[in-house]
């Protein structure tokens, strides 16, 4: 059985869409949805204060609006452009994630300044201490780490989003980029480094 999500899916989609057909808009944001579902609890995941607020189907819910008005307001014409575009989504929804949580005016840093006030912290769920000491910290790396992915060349930030934001093997990343596993490769490698040194070494989990 043809996996739904697959290059091959998503451009007869495109196509149709083009053509008129209303009804591939709804395929391609389910051609999405499993991709960017696994995404969204892989990273909340990590951070457990988050997840008390959000829940992975919030997220994707997000996500997946952000990419239905880009899909109705652009036309969108290959099955590349769609990744790159669904994966843009998924990095401007996490990053106002944890920008809405662990901003100066977020729930997070309000209850990590409350924790000591009884009347205060009763109101919020209860956390472990040594979560609200050091996820904000975490948080602001996670945040970095999407918002250099944004600084990356071109080429390096594709490969980046197909691997790491859709999924991709590198096998499927080559196929759909017409260039060898090699180049992947090396591009993934080279965006790894350069990530590695924005970010200090100190990559987010």
């Amino acid at each position: 059985m043809p996996d739904p999500s697959s290059s091959v899916q998503i451009q007869a989609c495109l196509n149709r869409l083009r053509d008129g057909d209303e009804s591939a808009r709804g395929e391609l944001i389910n051609c999405a949805c499993d991709r960017l579902s696994r995404l969204a609890h892989k990273m909340l995941k990590s951070y457990p204060n988050v997840q008390r607020w959000e829940q992975t189907g919030d997220v994707l819910h997000n996500a997946l609006l952000r990419l239905q008005r880009s899909l109705q307001q652009m036309t969108v014409e290959t099955s590349r452009d769609f990744f790159r575009l669904a994966a843009l989504h998924m990095r401007r929804e996490l990053l106002d994630l944890a920008r809405h949580h662990y901003g100066p005016q977020g729930q997070g840093a309000r209850h990590a300044s409350q924790a000591g006030d009884p009347a205060l912290s009763s109101r919020l769920p209860a956390a472990d201490p040594a979560d609200v000491t050091h996820e904000p910290q975490r948080l602001a790396a996670w945040s970095t780490f999407h918002e250099q992915i944004d600084a990356l060349p071109a080429e390096e930030r594709e490969v980046v989003d197909l691997l790491w934001y859709q999924g991709l093997s590198q096998a499927e990343a080559a196929e759909l980029l017409q260039v060898s596993e090699r180049t992947i490769k090396r591009r993934w490698m080279s965006a790894r480094l350069q990530l590695q040194d924005a970010l200090h070494g100190e990559m987010p989990e």
